[in-house]
């Protein structure tokens, strides 16, 4: 018997993919998310982290449970953001049309390819919760947003 891979919207994913449904079905609603995280997983940043930083990072959602329902945080994977200099950086973007937490919107995270899987746990926790990045003290977040940096 096969084992059939079902995705978070509960279409069957095709062979290879994480979660591409196999048959499109366009009349689903796009899945709601509180939270998106691009992370820059481009040539140099990919290099930095070693491993698919996307697919880590989702992992690490599922295993808090916030991957689905009011709070859930969705991760994207960019290419090449222009900050190079700081290796892998992800960007954050609240949904602020519906729950997203507007003090978070635009955060950019350098270095990201140095955090512990407890740091990124810290990290999501804090923005299901609406807490607010910048006086993020407990771990360095080497959180950036000042068009002066």
């Amino acid at each position: 018997m096969e084992n059939k891979k079902i995705n978070i919207m509960g279409s069957e994913v095709v062979d290879g993919f994480e979660c591409k449904p196999k048959v499109l079905d366009s009349n689903k609603p796009i899945m709601h998310y509180k939270t998106l995280i691009y992370v820059c997983e481009d040539e140099r940043c990919s290099k930095a982290s070693g491993v698919d930083k996307a697919k880590e990072l989702r992992e690490i959602l599922k295993d808090i449970n916030i991957e689905t329902g009011k709070n859930r945080i969705k991760v994207s994977r960019s290419m090449c953001q222009g900050a190079c200099r700081f290796r892998q950086v992800m960007q954050i973007n609240e949904n602020t049309k519906a729950n997203g937490y507007e003090p978070n919107n635009g955060i950019w995270l350098k270095h990201t390819h140095k955090f512990t899987r407890e740091e990124y746990e810290e990290l999501f926790l804090a923005l299901s919760l609406n807490k607010s990045l910048d006086n993020f003290s407990s771990i360095d977040m080497k959180v950036y947003g000042d068009i002066n940096e």
